[in-house]
């Protein structure tokens, strides 16, 4: 996934009221960017964090920057634009690049599935039984090289694995893919601590069939995609 326009290197002031991100650019400008993440971004938000901006031109849109990527002290990039998950994810199944989903010749995004929920994918092939594909972006890191998820509590993140576990348990493949949008991390695991009640859905929907996913990303100011498959450590 290219971004549409170059990114802007800039140096983040502050993160407030969870969408807003004041930076400062490389001419001394003060703006507002758009920050499109509803979790905690533990470890991401620090003062002085390089932050990579997009800038629009957008009549439509109030603020005329969005923050994307997060440089940090280590030289780590992590995407922290959650939003950018399911373009990058679409363009790996469309590409066939995603390992035991490869053989899909179908790839149908934001399907209606569960109680008043949308799949992010349903994937559909000759001969094979339908995978439903939920995917979440990973981007919390507390001990190096371990990439964790959530990086809060996740009433909604609960709810699709339950809803996941039925599938898996009736009707098709159920999967789970944690896009891990940080290029330092060599596996995956769940903060359980963060959020128990997500853990102990976890466990349920893998006891129920439901198949899990972790994936590596290459991101730079130019775009991000997915690399190779990493280990996941199970609860």
């Amino acid at each position: 996934m290219r971004f549409q326009t170059p990114l802007v290197r800039a140096t983040l002031l502050r993160r407030y009221k969870r969408f807003l991100a004041d930076c400062r650019l490389e001419d001394g400008r003060e703006i507002t960017a758009h920050v499109a993440n509803p979790g905690s971004m533990l470890g991401l938000a620090e003062p002085g964090t390089i932050a990579w901006l997009e800038p629009n031109d957008d009549p439509k849109k109030k603020l005329k920057w969005s923050w994307k990527i997060a440089e940090l002290e280590t030289g780590a990039r992590v995407a922290v634009d959650t939003a950018l998950a399911n373009r990058i994810v679409r363009e790996a199944l469309e590409a066939k690049r995603i390992a035991g989903l490869d053989a899909y010749d179908c790839v149908r995004p934001e399907q209606k599935y569960g109680e008043a929920s949308r799949i992010d994918f349903l994937l559909q092939g000759a001969g094979l039984p339908a995978a439903y594909v939920e995917v979440k972006s990973v981007t919390l890191s507390r001990t190096p090289g371990v990439a964790e998820f959530p990086d809060s509590v996740t009433a909604r993140g609960t709810k699709h694995l339950k809803e996941l576990g039925q599938i898996a348990s009736v009707e098709g493949r159920a999967i789970m893919l944690y896009l891990v949008a940080r290029d330092d991390a060599r596996e995956v695991a769940l903060a359980a601590d963060i959020d128990p009640a997500y853990a102990k859905a976890f466990r349920e929907a893998r006891a129920a069939g439901v198949e899990v996913i972790a994936l590596a990303t290459k991101i730079g100011p130019d775009g991000i995609k997915t690399t190779t498959p990493l280990p996941f450590s199970e609860p």
